[in-house]
């Protein structure tokens, strides 16, 4: 982080200042209507309570073509931008349905509507939000299933009745299975929400043990599929559990009825077609190009900029693995609060490993609370209505521009305003280019901006005395010192105990895992070999890359070819290559170029030894 007046430096601040922006046309999705909850004949305590206790009287593009044709009875398959209010449009039409059957609905009926979502936390709000819409209906009981609860619990609550399931399609299974008392012959409801994640989560076997449980046992029910995306497994998906359907999709300057003339819906765009996206007008959208040798600081700086230097911020930090969500919130909660004047900064952490009774109260407090940090994986990123979330930064890139659609679909919800950050690293910026194929626009912030925030006190001040109010050099230079200052604060908490240094490397460990799962269209961007493990480790606090790291370079069936190699060897199979190893892991010019470091021309004296050893273990290994 300190000066480096080489021509390659030079060279790489140009390239940053003059990054390429695609000229990108959005997709403009209107979301609000003219019409109100009051004109579509509703019973008046269900449009009070909407009115009084959700606080919505307006009606929403999706809610208003997708609520009168559930209430009409159609089938409905349903693809709006998140944040756009897909719950209601068949929360509401439920209730109105439940509520008007004679004789009136009782526990004793069991499931009448079973609604599937793929997240415990999904499955906590949804939950919520019924109890509200039922308030004035209070003999219609709503009732939750989800993994990490009692199963003991769930059972009893079966047992004594629940006529609007909400479950999370694993935990359904389980209780399909083994649990005597679910029964679905009265279930006229069937509501698949978040589609896309479900089915990208892995849980296309587990939707066709429900789909046959319901199809052999239920009577003609009434079936709602919504998506933010479409992808081929949600128009399969849509096939087998849809009758006739009537397509919803809102997109463009009108909020029209897209149905086909055949009620068939649109097919969906492949990897090289693009689909294209809505994104909320009122969410500004920004990218910031990082080094790695960087990351860290720049993201703390940003932190301590939105959450103490400024008021009511709540910012939602997507990172890419449990372990490295867990280093970061030990990190910055020993780091950045320690000093008396950052006290007010307040860390929460949500990922899939943890109990789901720490996972439910995290949610809640966030959700609950005026300003703070959250850092999570992607448990986060789909269909939570967190609210006034300001801030959305996606620290770790996303593995494709739907994932980054929803991510930042935290904010900017119905309506509200909101702030996205994009960090990628010099080699990382084609994906710019990306996101524009799918009509999604990036504007950039400077690096130098973000670290500027550190001048507002004298927490991190340097040794140093640059006279910055005399020039922009001096400026950038006592930046520069104090970003150091606080990188150095990091390092050395982060040596300052073997459990400490012990989570870092596990968290960069399980960063290397998860940058070779980015798909095969995007490895020309996201390639294990571009990174430099150095500066990698840099940003999470390490001096020096870790020993016996070239195991997490790997993939798991490159792994497996290796074992099959040396059996063939073992079997006497003609020797192609006397050392097949090494010619896999050959460094071209190219990929020996983007391995150096982001602002250095070359390698020289005792870094070079250091770079040939590292590189040498790789080739060998």
């Amino acid at each position: 982080m300190r000066s480096n007046s080489s021509p390659a430096n030079k060279q790489e601040t140009q390239k940053q200042e003059t990054l390429s922006q695609p000229s990108v046309s959005q997709i403009k999705e209107k979301i609000f209507s003219s019409d109100s909850f009051s004109d579509l004949h509703l019973h008046p305590h269900l449009v009070a309570t909407l009115n009084k206790v959700l606080n919505v009287s307006r009606l929403t593009s999706v809610q208003k073509q997708t609520i009168p044709a559930l209430l009409s009875g159609r089938d409905a398959a349903v693809r709006s931008q998140t944040g756009s209010g897909k719950t209601l449009c068949y929360a509401v039409p439920l209730v109105q349905s439940l509520q008007s059957m004679e004789p009136k609905v009782s526990r004793s009926d069991g499931p009448l509507a079973l609604i599937v979502v793929p997240t415990r936390e999904l499955a906590l709000q949804t939950f919520q939000t019924f109890q509200k819409l039922l308030k004035p209906f209070t003999w219609i009981v709503p009732g939750v299933l989800m993994g990490g609860e009692k199963r003991k619990a769930e059972k009893a609550r079966i047992r004594k009745g629940i006529n609007i399931l909400i479950s999370t399609p694993g935990r359904l299974v389980d209780h399909i299975k083994h649990t005597l008392s679910i029964a679905f012959s009265a279930v006229s409801w069937l509501v698949l929400d978040e589609a896309d994640r479900t089915l990208d989560l892995g849980f296309e076997k587990d939707l066709t043990v429900i789909l046959n449980s319901l199809n052999s046992t239920g009577p003609t029910r009434q079936n709602v599929l919504l998506s933010a995306t479409l992808t081929q497994a949600v128009i399969r998906l849509a096939d087998v559990c849809l009758k006739d359907p009537v397509s919803i999709s809102v997109s463009g300057s009108a909020s029209s009825d897209l149905t086909t003339a055949d009620n068939v819906m649109p097919e969906p765009a492949t990897a090289s077609q693009s689909e294209s996206f809505a994104i909320p007008e009122a969410l500004k959208q920004d990218v910031v190009v990082v080094p790695s040798k960087v990351r860290l600081v720049c993201l703390a700086a940003f932190i301590l900029d939105k959450c103490k230097f400024s008021n009511n911020n709540k910012v939602i930090v997507f990172i890419s693995s449990c372990e490295a969500v867990e280093f970061l919130d030990i990190l910055f909660n020993s780091v950045l609060s320690k000093h008396s004047a950052n006290q007010e900064l307040s860390f929460l952490r949500l990922h899939g490993n943890m109990k789901q009774e720490e996972r439910s109260q995290v949610f809640q407090e966030f959700s609950g609370s005026q300003s703070g940090v959250l850092l999570c994986t992607d448990v986060a990123a789909r269909g939570l209505d967190l609210l006034q979330v300001t801030w959305i930064v996606q620290y770790t890139p996303p593995t494709s521009a739907a994932e980054y659609v929803h991510r930042v679909g935290r904010t900017a919800r119905i309506g509200g305003k909101g702030n996205s950050l994009l960090f990628l690293t010099p080699a990382e910026t084609p994906f710019i280019t990306e996101l524009a194929n799918h009509n999604i626009s990036v504007s950039e912030m400077k690096l130098e901006d973000i670290l500027s925030c550190l001048m507002k006190d004298d927490t991190y001040k340097g040794r140093g005395k640059y006279h910055s109010q005399t020039s922009s050099q001096a400026l950038q230079q006592d930046i520069r010192e104090r970003a150091t200052v606080l990188q150095t604060d990091l390092e050395n908490f982060v040596h300052s105990d073997a459990q400490s240094l012990q989570a870092a490397k596990k968290a960069m460990q399980s960063f290397l895992r998860a940058y070779t799962t980015y798909p095969a269209y995007l490895k020309h961007i996201f390639h294990i070999r571009r990174l430099h493990l150095g500066h990698t480790a840099k940003s999470f606090g390490l001096r020096d890359a870790p020993q016996g790291l070239s195991s997490a370079l790997v993939p798991r069936n490159r792994v497996r070819s290796r074992s099959q190699h040396q059996a063939k060897k073992r079997l006497g199979s003609p020797k192609k290559n006397q050392n097949p190893g090494r010619k896999r892991f050959h460094l071209g010019q190219r990929e020996a170029g983007l391995l150096r470091s982001e602002f250095s021309s070359g390698l020289e004296g005792e870094v070079a030894k250091k770079k040939r050893k590292v590189i040498q273990q790789l080739e060998m290994d």
